[in-house]
């Protein structure tokens, strides 16, 4: 029997939200032609790759997320180490979504494509509804691994700064872990939408912290800079607190310090102490910040 390829499978979704593009170029909107590429009115072409995401950048931009970084966060996750946060994301968007419409939710800074996934799996195991999701990443090789996960979501190689989506389209950004910008998710939310940022809290990953910026300004953390900015763009409506400790077999350490940017920069000494000290369990600490955007407008421009 013929098996529609995967590139096939997903450009049919993006044909079915075409709707929900604009080009990163001319800001016009564009359709899907023919299964294969996403094509502006301006004739600006991007093709959708065989493993079903599409690259909606202009140009390569390099990052300091590798293969590695990926595989190592991917891995992380997989072994459930995250699942309390997402279990409290989960529970944010079915609170604040009662009725039976569509829903789209974006992932903005999305990586590798778990944190999406995990969390979208999580709503449809508990409270089915109609979602649709997105994830963007500047980063290529993230992307093509978050290709892998949901076939029914929709992957794109996209800069925050210049997302390729028209306005007002999402009723749940999700920023986790990531870098943001602010105007862009206040243009995308839809009425009485919802950013949804994910930032450590003061003990995350405390154990590493404190040998790999011992005796350093860093070895103790503040995010009240970050949640300061938070607020001046958004309504904080709420934010809460997922503190918890996890286990740590031997396999899952080297994978950890991969995955962390904290690990970053420092001397291969520390890193070795830390591998030497087989570290049995390390705190994860997030804050959860629940935004409404402040004095939304009702005419933006596509």
């Amino acid at each position: 029997m013929f098996q529609k390829s995967k590139k096939l499978i997903n450009a049919a979704i993006f044909e079915k939200h075409q709707e929900i593009f604009r080009c990163p170029l001319c800001k016009e909107s564009m359709q899907v032609i023919h299964l294969q590429s996403l094509v502006c009115s301006n004739q600006h072409c991007f093709d959708i790759a065989k493993q079903g995401y599409v690259n909606l950048l202009s140009r390569g931009i390099s990052t300091k997320y590798d293969k590695k970084n990926f595989e190592y966060r991917r891995l992380f996750s997989k072994d459930g180490l995250f699942d309390p946060l997402y279990g409290a994301v989960s529970r944010i968007i079915m609170n604040h979504h009662s009725s039976n419409e569509p829903v789209r939710m974006l992932d903005a800074g999305c990586g590798e494509g778990s944190h999406l996934d995990n969390i979208q799996t999580e709503i449809n195991r508990i409270k089915p509804m109609d979602l649709l999701a997105v994830g963007i990443d500047i980063s290529k090789e993230g992307i093509r691994f978050a290709a892998t996960g949901n076939p029914s979501s929709i992957w794109c190689v996209a800069d925050i700064a210049n997302c390729p989506f028209s306005s007002q389209k999402f009723k749940f950004i999700l920023n986790i872990l990531s870098p943001a910008n602010y105007t862009e998710f206040q243009r995308l939310l839809s009425n009485h939408g919802l950013v949804i940022k994910v930032v450590p809290d003061q003990d995350y990953l405390k154990e590493l912290r404190e040998i790999l910026y011992l005796r350093s300004d860093k070895q103790t953390y503040s995010n009240s800079l970050t949640i300061n900015h938070f607020n001046k763009h958004f309504n904080l409506i709420d934010a809460g607190s997922v503190r918890y400790q996890v286990n740590l077999s031997e396999q899952l350490i080297e994978p950890l310090l991969g995955m962390t940017p904290l690990s970053w920069g420092t001397s291969e000494e520390r890193i070795e102490k830390i591998l030497q000290l087989n570290l049995k369990q390390v705190t994860m600490d997030f804050k959860v910040l629940i935004g409404l955007v402040k004095n939304k407008p009702h005419d933006l421009n596509r």
